[in-house]
């Protein structure tokens, strides 16, 4: 899979890059995805417009057509923050967010109880198997 990176936001204390590679290696698919680095101020505003919720969100993803999965917006300040917060490294926490997104892409919900327990085991041994497990 290949997962281009744009960072809107700025610079950042970890190696986003060495994680998107990680996670794209784990997929062997011919498919291609966007993540987008932004902050608070602008995900608030995707969401607004977009969900119609006026508050800022850790991760938004948009899908596309075809080979190319779509785009994924997380927001940096979420990422210290909910790693502060869930007592791991915002490696880790960033790595999620990532998978969460992806496997939205990939048509992962969970919007019920098992389809969140489908999405929850898919997130944890994606991130089990590129080494960012819960207590890194």
């Amino acid at each position: 899979m290949k997962i281009n990176l744009f960072n809107n936001y700025g610079k950042i204390s970890f190696d986003s890059e060495k994680i998107i590679s990680a996670i794209a290696d784990y997929f062997s698919e011919l498919e291609e995805a966007g993540v987008v680095l932004v902050d608070a101020e602008e995900i608030r505003a995707l969401n607004r417009e977009y969900r119609k919720s006026d508050r800022a969100t850790d991760v938004l993803s948009f899908p596309a057509d075809g080979d190319y999965l779509g785009d994924i917006f997380i927001c940096v300040e979420k990422v210290f923050s909910q790693a502060e917060e869930y007592g791991h490294a915002p490696e880790r926490e960033f790595a999620f967010l990532v998978v969460h997104g992806l496997l939205h892409l990939k048509g992962y919900d969970h919007c019920t109880e098992e389809e969140e327990s489908r999405m929850i085991a898919k997130q944890e041994e994606i991130l089990n198997a590129i080494n960012y497990r819960r207590n890194v």
